[in-house]
């Protein structure tokens, strides 16, 4: 196939005004559906010239907040509130999404690890293509809405990965701090996946991205959906996407980091997990953060965890029951200056 072509189609037009609903038609062959697709909503809602948003929801597919906050801005929003473009993805990995799981069902795929994608791959790796050589050349600006899915709860966060230029890292500081999220982390990419994922394919692409994290553990945040939600109205209002639209002015942002790999607390054995301290609380090094009770019976020692320096916790495993190598805790730690 010629470079950059895709396997993926849609009836949308993304060069006409107005408001259409769709899909992405993602092929897949199986014994029930010889000629079968599986349909990824979309939506493209345009207006004129301006700048295109892409909005992009159900990366993973059991984080809802995201989901639920675009549906609803694809249903309320209308072309004559648009300058330019706002292309809305509310369930981008459908099959992750329709299973209420962190990996396609189809073939086990972590869509965010496997960026850029392979045009001729598997279906997750299929999308990650599209939206590479389809949908990021046609944007301006990215915002991928994340939560912590069944396994971590997260503390509200907006998410940027350190500009190529100091100009570049200093404009996605500004849209972070326009989000409004309560804590603005700023990434230096070495974490790991963190070169697969959208975030990184955009940068790749030269279009600004912000992640954000908004809850976790397997439901729904009402607060991080109103900060979504709030969130992309602002940025888009800034960009003049929604030129006209009524925001409320953004809150404070603790700008902060992850420093180093020791910035994650990992479980050392198998056992039911029990945490000492909760998301947003302040740690120091060597404090208690809890402890895995082993299952296989009282022989043997329940098993202290403690932190290995000080800072924020921004997540912490959801579910008690863990196994050896299971993240437990981030920390965070601030930064005197962007």
């Amino acid at each position: 196939m010629p470079a950059g072509e895709t396997r993926i189609w849609t009836t949308l037009d993304f060069e006409q005004d107005g408001k259409q609903h769709g899909f992405l038609r993602l092929p897949f062959s199986s014994d029930l559906s010889a000629y079968g697709t599986i349909p990824i909503p979309i939506t493209c809602i345009r207006n004129g010239d301006g700048p295109t948003a892409l909005l992009i929801a159900g990366n993973h597919g059991d984080e809802y907040e995201g989901q639920i906050a675009l549906s609803k801005m694809a249903r309320q929003i209308g072309p004559a509130d648009v300058r330019g473009r706002i292309i809305i993805l509310p369930a981008l990995n459908y099959p992750a999404v329709a299973a209420g799981r962190r990996l396609s069902p189809l073939d086990e795929g972590n869509l965010n690890r496997l960026f850029p994608g392979k045009v001729n791959g598997t279906p997750t790796e299929m999308i990650a293509h599209y939206l590479v050589s389809v949908l990021l050349p046609l944007s301006d600006l990215v915002i991928d809405l994340h939560s912590g899915g069944r396994s971590l709860a997260y503390y509200p966060c907006c998410l940027i990965r350190n500009g190529g230029k100091e100009a570049e890292t200093a404009r996605l500081v500004e849209l972070m701090k326009i989000f409004g999220a309560p804590i603005g982390s700023i990434s230096d990419g070495s974490g790991g996946g963190a070169s697969t994922t959208l975030s990184a394919a955009a940068q790749s692409c030269g279009v600004p991205a912000l992640t954000a994290e908004l809850g976790g553990g397997g439901g729904v945040s009402h607060t991080g959906e109103a900060i979504a939600t709030q969130g992309i109205r602002r940025v888009l209002r800034h960009i003049g996407t929604l030129p006209d639209l009524e925001t409320k002015p953004p809150p404070p942002v603790r700008l902060m980091r992850v420093e180093g790999k020791d910035a994650f607390i990992y479980a050392p054995c198998h056992g039911i997990f029990e945490r000492c301290v909760e998301i947003g609380d302040s740690v120091h090094a060597g404090q208690c953060a809890g402890y895995i009770h082993p299952v296989e019976g009282a022989h043997r020692p329940t098993e202290a965890i403690y932190f290995t320096r000080p800072g924020f916790v921004a997540c912490c495993r959801f579910p008690a029951l863990t196994k050896l190598g299971d993240c437990l805790f981030k920390v965070l730690s601030d930064i005197e200056r962007p």
